[in-house]
């Protein structure tokens, strides 16, 4: 009963701040999102450096992948229009590269390996929310306006699909005993990810009813996005886990574990709902 008081603490205060900071204003959302991309990008070097024959830099790491975010922001808000911001990042991936050859370590190529898929697998989705968060305005291209709802419904949508499957899942699993990856994840049944598909798809109906950013098959589209390539983001972070042999990738959210624990769905999600939205303003 504790553990599920403190889960349910730090899950409704977790909603609160993320919902808070995205709809407060565009330099919230930036605040909180440069936050929690260096505390993810911290946790993620910290886990890998645990392993054997593996040394990343944690701070340089950390100090790139925040700056590709704000490098990010700055473009996708008009900012800064220029190309030329990401300059520095390009930068620190070569020193991140070429310092190997000073360091004559002979695990080199782990340090190559863990360190670029820090930066591509936590720092790059991350960097890409601007992208949903601003868009051109089309009467007057110079004009770029902060859309909230596409960020902020990323969210609510895979916290939709967590719930559903959870609460189809415990229903229906024993039933319908058909795993999606048994071997990745024991526990994540097809019939749960149906019933957390179904519940998005009712928030993205709900959504369209008074938001005409997107059409109404525009926004199911956009929730079976989020759904399909979140859920195999929880199972991507479920294979990290089981190859690194640990249970809970941190400890900074009393109950839910770590930072990748909490955002694990939103790497592989967010990555895919921009090519998604992309996609249909080139149509």
């Amino acid at each position: 009963m504790k553990n599920l008081v403190i889960r349910t603490l730090t899950g409704v205060i977790f909603v609160i701040v993320l919902v808070g900071g995205i709809l407060w204003s565009p330099l919230t959302m930036g605040v909180l999102f440069v936050l929690i991309t260096a505390l993810s990008v911290w946790e993620f070097t910290g886990l890998v450096n645990q392993q054997a024959a593996v040394t990343v830099n944690r701070m340089i790491s950390t100090v790139a992948a925040v700056y590709l975010f704000m490098a990010f922001w700055a473009y996708s808000s008009g900012m800064v229009p220029t190309m030329g911001v990401f300059v520095p990042y390009l930068l620190s991936l070569m020193y991140m590269l070429v310092s190997e050859l000073y360091q004559e370590r002979d695990h080199s190529v782990n340090n190559w390996a863990f360190t670029m898929l820090g930066q591509v697998y936590v720092a790059l989705p991350f960097s890409l929310l601007p992208t949903l968060a601003f868009m051109t305005n089309p009467v007057y291209p110079t004009e770029v306006n902060y859309r909230w709802i596409f960020p902020l419904m990323l969210f609510v949508m895979l916290w939709c699909s967590d719930t559903g499957a959870y609460c189809v899942g415990s229903l229906l699993s024993k039933k319908i005993p058909y795993r999606l990856f048994p071997s990745v994840s024991p526990h994540k049944s097809w019939v749960g990810s149906i019933g957390g598909g179904v519940l998005a798809m009712i928030v993205a109906a709900i959504v369209a009813q008074w938001d005409n950013s997107l059409t109404l098959a525009q926004w199911f589209g956009f929730a079976l996005v989020v759904v399909v390539f979140g859920t195999w983001g929880d199972l991507v972070e479920s294979l990290l886990k089981r190859q690194l042999g640990i249970k809970d990738s941190g400890n900074i959210l009393p109950g839910h574990g770590g930072m990748l624990d909490r955002f694990d769905s939103s790497l592989v999600a967010i990555p895919a709902t921009v090519v998604y939205l992309y996609t249909l303003m080139m149509l």
